[in-house]
């Protein structure tokens, strides 16, 4: 069983950046695959990056690209999303998300652990 707690959530303004941080629980952190995703209101949950166990691999939605950076330390059993230039778009609920899997995974219902979201607003 793994536990996450999503931190770093807050009210910034556009053009702003921000780093979320998940941390683990238990000590097989190191071979799950990471990913983090995000829900609007009204909206249905979306991906925005993953990354592999080992985090040589990486993966992000199209809307992220180039803003937004994952990134995973094992030894502190973490995962981190620092987002840069951030859009009022980019408001969301964002949650952690762990997968008993070795690679890079992209949709939700791979992911066998969730966080409990953290709240990022972007004013414009």
């Amino acid at each position: 069983q793994v536990q996450l707690v999503e931190s770093g959530g807050r009210l910034v303004q556009a053009g702003g950046s921000l780093r979320l941080s998940c941390a683990a629980s238990g000590r097989t952190f190191s071979s799950y695959a990471m990913g983090w995703f995000r829900q609007a209101p009204g909206k249905e949950r979306e991906f925005v990056a993953a990354i592999n166990w080992s985090g040589s691999m990486t993966r992000y939605a199209d809307s992220v690209k180039g803003r937004f950076t994952i990134s995973r330390d094992n030894g502190k059993n973490t995962v981190y999303l620092q987002m840069n230039s951030l859009l009022p778009e980019d408001t969301a609920v964002y949650y952690c998300a762990g997968a008993r899997a070795m690679g890079v995974m992209t949709s939700l219902n791979q992911y066998d652990y969730w966080g409990q979201g953290t709240q990022v607003t972007v004013s414009s």
